[in-house]
């Protein structure tokens, strides 16, 4: 009974510091689009937090996160379904990492299917909702079609968050394995 106490402290601890630490890494744009979407490293704390503690918890500190955003981002929406999409299901769904939860590399898949979620909910939102301020033209193309228009436009920088996080990642899996990978939680399974 004490260890499954402690084990919920600490995931619980451990969430709110992930949380709070990807709304601050959203805060640091290294690029900003002019609707909405920027490049930061905000995604990889939930990322890494949905691995270690799998979809379910993922989801909620997603969830969390997009609260945050709605409050501090700047409000980026124009109606509540752009609320709605762009940010509590867009930032919920970065969750779905915590299928890479218990897989030796979960980490690497986590990061692209929470990314894919993402990306995916932006796309369709981008299409339908933002659909009337597509410009004629974007990337010295002519734009014809709102569902092509916001595959370039939420593509570009969701591409290069994705890569961001892999690259961190990757570049910390060898000396922190075991946290990248929950390794470190197995002492709660005694």
């Amino acid at each position: 009974m004490r260890s499954k106490t402690m084990q919920r402290l600490h995931m619980l601890c451990e969430g709110a510091l992930f949380v709070a630490l990807a709304q601050i890494l959203s805060m640091l744009k290294l690029w900003e689009m002019p609707w909405g979407g920027s490049i930061t490293l905000g995604m990889l704390p939930i990322f890494l937090f949905a691995v270690r503690w799998g979809t379910k918890w993922g989801l909620v500190s997603g969830f969390a996160l997009s609260l945050l955003q709605v409050m501090f981002d700047g409000g980026f929406a124009i109606s509540w379904q752009s609320i709605v999409g762009d940010y509590l299901l867009a930032f919920t769904v970065l969750g779905l990492a915590g299928l890479g939860k218990g897989k030796k590399r979960g980490i690497f898949l986590g990061t692209v299917v929470g990314s894919a979620a993402r990306f995916l909910v932006h796309w369709v939102v981008g299409a339908t909702v933002w659909a009337m301020y597509m410009p004629e033209e974007f990337f010295g193309m002519t734009m014809t079609s709102p569902w092509f228009y916001s595959l370039l436009y939420n593509g570009f920088y969701m591409v290069i968050d994705m890569i961001l996080c892999l690259v961190v990642f990757g570049l910390l899996f060898r000396p922190l394995h075991k946290y990248l990978t929950g390794a470190d939680l197995k002492k709660y399974s005694r």
